[in-house]
């Protein structure tokens, strides 16, 4: 019987962050403080236990080893590199680097699963193997190079590429500021496109105007908003738009189901301040809004919002593929996995590197920072949290009238619903924004918010002892 997915994020998330927090600290030890704590490995690989050709051995589960009896695994040197291993034949194995002393706990059962995690930090030919007494020689013993070149856990040999769709967290539109009602025009085209999930791994997104999420829209209460949805003509399916702040049927989407090559509208009053979700409400609903289609639109109160220094636009959404994750290639649509509601994928603004690598949000110490933040879903409950953060304000379920909550260290925002979150920052470093369902880290779902500027002891000072390793 092969492994789930979630018995290896179990596995990964339980064992595997504790041991780059372990990697992490064995660092500051050695190197001094480090405040930039590293939450997943830069090299992961997955192995298998079972019996091939009469001996004990480790079989690769994905990418470039997949199905490889002990197969070579590399790094570059530095990296952070995690070993899952499951258990594929019910008797006890572990895995163990001996070179980097990283060893996991023992597995007994069939399915069950374990990771180690370590520092890849010098150069050369390593082994790996399983330490119980005669399983190296039974033939449970692969090598591990560390050098200039990695392959990762699922590197294929030649990498899919796809378009970049995720929509930068800047992109907040202009303040209404103190301005009266107007007229407001607002233009959205539905496109489907094969965009970058992941290094190596594409899928084709349903949009609107290209990106995930769409465009964040900024009106004020009693503005007239006309709404114009273009279907592109290369789309397959008929697609709409439903606005959570509209107040008509089925909040536009009753009037805008276009073809591919129609364009449809409406008009609606903003009557009701707050921050909405929108999205594509054409049958099936939930595949459309799993493929991309959603985004917010941000119903300024009569004065506007109090002003900040810095504004980001986040969304959650999750996509549901036949393939695991971390398969490389194209990956496809599930319908099982969507009506069973596990997600193959958890990610802000898209992709899995929109808010890491794809897109900086930076602000400075002692600045103001505002978070509009929403679920696409369309089935999983976020519990939104920035990590070495307190929210001194949450406008909780996009409510802009009520006072808001203060003092939050995590808030429920739930699938179709929004919120807006305030704080101030007091030290450098960087912030880790996350669900705290701390699982979904290990299915692509984080991003960073690095903060720039002088220390500030009297809020957090790192303790540290001088040893002859520091090498400072």
């Amino acid at each position: 019987m092969k492994r789930t997915f979630l018995s290896q994020a179990v596995a990964s998330i339980v064992l595997g962050v504790a041991s780059i927090a372990a990697v992490h600290a064995a660092d500051t030890h050695n190197h001094g403080a480090n405040t930039s704590v590293q939450y997943r490995p830069d090299i992961t690989y997955t192995l298998r236990t079972d019996i091939a050709d009469g001996k004990l051995v480790f079989i690769g589960e994905a990418g470039a080893i997949k199905g490889k009896v002990n197969p070579q695994l590399a790094a570059p040197e530095g990296a952070v590199v995690q070993i899952n291993l499951v258990n594929g034949d019910g008797a006890t194995h572990d895995i163990t680097v001996p070179d980097f002393n990283a060893k996991s706990n023992q597995l007994n059962a069939k399915g069950a699963s374990t990771a180690i995690v370590f520092r890849a930090n010098k150069k050369g030919e390593f082994t790996y193997i399983c330490s119980l007494p005669g399983h190296v020689q039974a033939g449970m013993i692969g090598k591990i190079v560390i050098g200039d070149v990695a392959v990762g856990d699922g590197a294929p040999q030649a990498k899919s590429r796809g378009v970049e769709i995720s929509r930068s967290p800047m992109e907040v539109g202009t303040p209404v500021g103190k301005r009266g009602p107007q007229t407001v025009n607002v233009n959205l085209e539905t496109t489907e496109v094969l965009g970058q999930l992941m290094d190596g791994t594409t899928y084709k997104y349903w949009t609107f105007n290209s990106k995930v999420p769409g465009p964040f829209l900024r009106v004020r209460v009693g503005d007239t908003v006309n709404v114009n949805m273009a279907n592109a003509k290369d789309s397959h399916m008929i697609h709409s738009v439903d606005f959570h702040a509209v107040t008509g049927p089925g909040g536009g989407a009753a009037v805008t189901q276009a073809a591919p090559g129609s364009t449809k509208g409406f008009t609606f009053k903003a009557i009701n301040p707050g921050l909405y979700v929108y999205h594509c409400a054409t049958p099936m609903v939930a595949q459309h809004i799993s493929n991309g289609m959603y985004g917010m639109i941000l119903v300024e109160p009569e004065g506007g919002l109090p002003k900040v220094d810095r504004e980001f636009y986040v969304m959650q959404g999750e996509l549901y593929t036949a393939q695991r994750h971390g398969t490389q290639g194209e990956n496809e649509f599930s319908l099982e996995k969507l009506l069973a509601e596990q997600p193959e994928h958890l990610m802000f603004n898209g992709t899995h590197d929109a808010l890491t690598k794809t897109h900086r949000m930076e602000a400075k110490v002692g600045e103001t920072v505002r978070i509009f933040f929403g679920v696409g879903g369309p089935n999983t409950t976020s519990s939104f949290h920035v990590i070495g953060e307190v929210f001194d304000r949450v406008y909780s379920q996009g409510d802009l009238t009520s006072p808001p909550l203060k003092n939050v260290q995590t808030t429920t925002v739930a699938p179709g619903g929004a919120t807006m979150v305030e704080f101030k920052v007091e030290v450098p470093g960087r912030f880790i924004l996350v669900d705290h369902a701390l699982s979904r880290m290990e299915k692509g779902l984080v991003g960073f918010l690095y903060v720039t500027g002088a220390e500030n002891p009297e809020v957090f000072q790192a303790h540290s002892k001088p040893d002859g390793n520091s090498g400072h």
